[in-house]
Parts: structure tokens; sequence; C-alpha cells
């Protein structure tokens, strides 16, 4: 019998322990595996199924539609209609290039939107739509869908775009949108994530620009399912955004589209306002051009046009643009005095031609000058030398705070890009900005509206207004917000004597109606319709004593730009004032020859509210005008943009 080996027994005890101790840490740890996973799948599940969810499931934005914008009749001049584009998928297209054949084969294709298309490609991802063609036609995208079968990774889209149906009439005022750039983006502190999407679009300048909060709207959202590389598999849910609002400006499409069109040729500015509320009738800048060529992004080729034009039609002259406002500015040193009560109607001042000051003379438009001069007839001669004796008598304290008053020198709030400030100067702007003293050289300048004063087109038509009604005017744009009338800025009196400004509007209604005031020819004949105004020739050049001597040389015979700018402001009807006017004509030359004419026009357009009759000019004017409205009627929109001629 065997007796069994002490080492065997000991080293299989050993093995025994050994296994128990090796099986205890194995159930140990499947029993932590075990609490870990009932951890994470029970007590953590909610967590992690949010977290799963989240990089499965996108949120993205649903751009909204922009608001649209409307004249005070209803007439859209901002509007958004389907844009058709075409969109190719790199990864389900396989051979681009062959895809691009084939695609040019049914529509034209682009050469600098390919190659824009491509560099597109390179560096985005392959299931990521690009645009091909953009803004294609109904016709182009009828004949894609159809042969879709034989274009692989091509989808026709349709969505909303921007378009101006008065093209020009309107640039200056409503602006135009475009493609957000990085500039844009820099300017904001904190931009909208709406601004970010691909191809979205804001305004630029205008209407469009500065209302772009109200016109922009509210996005919407989508959830859609992507898979592990981004790719979107599915929409889960949708919520559509809110529209951005609508406006109504207090713009007339017809008087605006009428001016424009009457301004065609010249380098110009007119503004029309409502005497009584300040609602701006018209806004009107000449040459302009077609916003649309913005929308998507204007050509080398057509900016540089544009640039290059020495009419500058992308400048808003009516609003940016400061003239030195000429004798339209007499009115101010003659409301002035007769407040100061340092002339009266009765009060008469010698002109020959000239008046010294400081061993400096100061020369009369009338060389060999006017005589004796009271306030009315130096309104309506429009003699120089009168309001520079009364000038030096009132001062520039005086005058300026008066010209202040009636709207010279005031930035107004409008929704409009670059307003003017202008220039109403005095003792301490010289002081300050040109670090000299005030002298009394400067003070005859000013007061027929030469010199440091600048105004522009819209602060003449407001300074008009004001004369004509005797209240603090401020021109107001917007007219409605989502049909909600804006509020309409309350208009309190000047505290101006009424009969110095009665004294004034006479001297206004005889620069019109006597026959030697400077603007007669241009006169209204229709009773109830006549018109009170003023000319203006402001200087752009210094004359010579040698000039002077010799005979100044006549604006026709300079260069276009060293001619002087005409200028005419006027109210009407005179008996009860319903709007103003103002108008500036580049290097026009007279104020009475190429300016009141045009303001005449404008006048009798906006009270008749379309074309006035022959019997409302002088006998000599109607065959002319007869064959300006003629032509007028040929270039002239319909309410949808529509025009006959634009020859």
């Amino acid at each position: 019998m065997r007796r069994p080996n002490p080492d065997a027994a000991e080293s299989h005890a050993k093995i025994t322990r050994r296994s128990l101790l090796l099986g205890g840490v194995q159930l140990g740890f499947i029993g932590m595996l075990g609490m870990r996973m009932r951890y994470l799948q029970v007590e953590k599940a909610d967590e992690f199924r949010l977290l799963a969810e989240e990089n499965r499931v996108n949120i993205r934005l649903i751009p909204p539609a922009r608001g649209e914008i409307f004249d005070r009749n209803g007439v859209p001049l901002a509007q958004n209609e389907p844009s058709y584009r075409i969109t190719m998928v790199r990864e389900d297209a396989g051979d681009v290039e062959q895809v691009f054949h084939r695609l040019s084969n049914l529509i034209e294709l682009d050469p600098d939107a390919l190659d824009r298309a491509r560099a597109e490609m390179r560096r985005s991802a392959p299931f990521l739509p690009v645009t091909i063609a953009d803004r294609v036609s109904w016709e182009e995208m009828s004949r894609v869908s159809v042969n879709t079968p034989a274009l692989p990774g091509i989808t026709p889209e349709v969505g909303l775009s921007r378009i101006y149906p008065m093209q020009e009439d309107f640039a200056h005022v409503v602006g135009y949108v475009g493609p957000v750039s990085d500039y844009d983006l820099s300017k904001l502190e904190d931009p909208d994530p709406l601004l970010r999407i691909p191809r979205f679009q804001l305004g630029k300048v205008g209407v469009e620009a500065k209302r772009e909060d109200a016109l922009r709207g509210k996005a919407g959202t989508k959830r859609v399912e992507v898979n592990a590389v981004g790719r979107v598999m599915r929409e889960l849910s949708r919520r559509e955004g809110v529209q951005g609002a609508d406006l109504q400006l207090t713009i007339d499409q017809r008087l605006q589209s009428y001016i424009q069109a009457r301004l065609e040729g010249e380098s110009a500015a007119a503004v029309v306002i409502d005497c009584q509320n300040g609602d701006l009738l018209a806004v009107n800048s000449a040459p302009s051009f077609d916003p649309n060529l913005f929308v998507k992004g204007i050509s080398v080729a057509d900016y540089r046009a544009l640039t290059d034009n020495k009419y500058r039609p992308l400048a808003a002259k009516s609003i940016q643009g400061t003239y030195p406002p000429g004798s339209t500015f007499k009115m101010v040193t003659a409301l002035a005095a007769l407040e100061e009560g340092i002339v009266s109607a009765d009060d008469t001042v010698y002109c020959p031609g000239h008046l010294e000051v400081s061993d400096r003379r100061f020369h009369c438009w009338k060389r060999a000058g006017h005589g004796n001069m009271s306030l009315q007839t130096a309104l309506r001669e429009s003699c120089d030398v009168y309001f520079y004796q009364v000038a030096l008598e009132l001062g520039i304290d005086k005058l300026s705070a008066m010209a202040a008053r009636l709207g010279l020198g005031a930035k107004f709030d409008l929704p409009l890009s670059g307003l003017a400030k202008g220039l109403n100067p005095s003792r301490e702007w010289k002081e300050s900005v040109r670090g000299s003293d005030w002298v009394p050289g400067d003070t005859v300048n000013a007061s027929i509206g030469q010199g440091f004063v600048l105004a522009s087109p819209l602060q003449l038509a407001v300074m008009t207004a004001r004369l004509a009604s005797g209240l603090d005017i401020v021109p107001r744009l917007v007219k409605s917000v989502n049909g909600v009338e804006a509020a309409t800025p309350q208009a309190n009196s000047l505290g101006l004597n009424e009969n110095h400004l009665r004294q004034i509007r006479q001297g206004m209604f005889a620069v019109s109606n006597h026959k030697r005031g400077t603007a007669y020819r241009s006169r209204i004949l229709e009773d109830g319709f006549r018109m009170a105004g003023k000319t203006g020739t402001s200087q752009v050049r210094n004359i010579t004593a040698a000039e002077r001597a010799q005979g100044v040389t006549k604006n026709k015979d300079l260069p276009w730009e060293r001619r002087d700018h005409a200028l005419f402001v006027n109210f009407a009807p005179v008996d009860d004032p319903k709007i103003a006017v103002a108008i500036v004509v580049e290097h026009g030359g007279g104020g009475s020859t190429a300016a009141a004419p045009i303001a005449r026009d404008i006048t009798l357009q906006a009270l008749h509210q379309g074309e006035p009759p022959l019997a409302a000019y002088p006998r000599r004017d109607r065959g002319k005008i007869e064959q300006q409205q003629e032509r007028l009627r040929r270039i002239l929109p319909d309410r949808h943009g529509n025009r006959q001629d634009r020859a």
C-alpha cells in the first residue's frame, strides 16, 4: 500500500488556495463590472440616451421670409420672389466634369460660377450641396428637372430672393440686400446665427440696412437625423420662423418715379415734403442705379461703370450731399433780421453792386447794382448787398440761431444711410475747427449761403416747409409697420411772429409771380396751385479781380465741374401750403434757368397727383411741356415696375 506523498499534498493545497483566490478575484471583477453596467444602463440610462440623441439629431435654422417694403399707396418697392438654383452633391455625382458637360447642354452655365463651385467642392464635405447655377429661369429649371435621372448629384431647388420692381427709382431710399460678408459680421458684437447660413442676405444700405432687424424676421428650426459623418438622413420635425415685418413708406411711387424720369440727364437731387406732417413724398438722386445688380453680387464691369461715372450714381445726393445753399438761405437772414427788429418791411438798403468790408469788396450778382432795395424787393430780385448789410448789423450768433431753428445743421432721425448734418457755422465752430476768430467777412458770406454754410437738399426742404407752415416740421419716412401706423412727430409752433413769416412768404411769392422775380419764367398760372419760391446759385470756384474786370466767364463756357450749382426751393399752394420742394442741380449754372423749371414741374405733378393740364404753364412753354409729357409717359413705370421705353 502506497503512502501519500507529503509534497504532492502540500502542492495540491497551494493550487487549491490559489484557484480559490483567483476565482474570488474574478468573481469580484465580474461583480464590479455588473454593478458598473447596471449603473450605466439603469441609473444613467436617461442621461446617456440624451447624449446619444444629441449626437444623432441636429437642430438646424430655417431662414424666415424677409419683410417687404411698399410705398404709401401699397405699391411694392422690395419683394421676395421664387429663386431657382441648381445644386450638386459631389459624392452622388461621380464624374463631376461629366455632369457639368451634360448640364451645359440643357442650360447656359457661367464659367466663373463653375470655377467658384469647383473651389467650394474642394473645401467642403463631399455630401454637402454646392450651388452650380443661381437665379435660373423657370424654363431652365423645368429642363433640368425632367432630366435629373441623367444628372446624378444634381438637384433643382426653390428659395426666395429679393427683387426691386422699381429698379433705379428707389435705389437710394430702399437700398438693397447682399450676401453676408466677414466685414458685416465684424461690425456686430453678437451676430444673429441666421447671418451664418450660407447664401443668407442682409440689408447693405438704405431702409434695407437701417431697418434690418425688423425686416429680417425670426428663424425657424428643424430637427434632422444625421449619421456618423454628418449626412442628413431624414427630417424629424419642423417649426416655421416668423416672417419679417412689412414696411410702408411715406414715399409716393408715382411722384418718385416721375421725378427720377424728369431728372434724367442731370446730376441732381430733389426732395418733396408734406408741409403739415413732415411725410417725405419723394427723395430722389440722379443719376441712379439698379439695386437688383447688387443682390447676387455685382460684376466688376458693372461696378466700375458706376464708380467711374462723374455724375456719381451711387451717391444719395438728396440726403448725403451738402452744398452751399446760396440765395435760398436769404430767407433765414431776412427772418432773423425781422425777429430782431433790425429791419422792417419799409426799410431800404442801397445797392451799388458791391459792399466794402474790412478792405475787401463783396460783389452783388448784378454788377451795376439794384439801387434801393426793401426786404420784399431784395428777396424778389435776390440782391446780395441788401443781405450783406443786414447780416453785419445782425451778427453771426443770431443768424446761426435762426438757421438752426429752421432745421439747418440738423441730422434727422431717418432710416437712411449716410445722412449728412451739413454745417451751420458759428464763432465757436470756427475757433475749434479752424483755430481762428470769426471775422465780419465770414458773416457777409454766410448771409447769402456761401462761405462755410452747407446744407443738404433734405434740410432745405425742411427749412422751406417750416417757413410755409410756421411749425417745427420733422421729416418722416416710415408710414406703418405691419399695418400699424408709425408715430408722427408732433409739429409745434416755431414761436415766430406770424407777420414776419407772412412777409417772407410774400417775398417768395414775388420771386415766382412778379415780372421782375428771378423765377418768373417758371411760374404756375393755374389758380389754386401757385407757388412761392426762391432761386439760388452757389459758386464752386473763386472769381479773381482780373476776371471781374474783364467780365466773369459764363457758366456755359466753363468745364462742367467748375460751373455753379443751381438751387430752388418752393412751397405750394401759396394760400394753403401742402408741399415744399427743394432742388439742387449740380453744376447746373443758374437756379432760375436750371432748377426752377424742374421744381415747377414737380410741384404741379405732386399737387395734381398725376399729369397737370397744359393751361397750368405759361403759354410760351406749352409746346415744350407737351413733348416732355409725351416722353415721360413712355418711360414711367407702372405699379409693377414695367416701362414701355427707356430710350
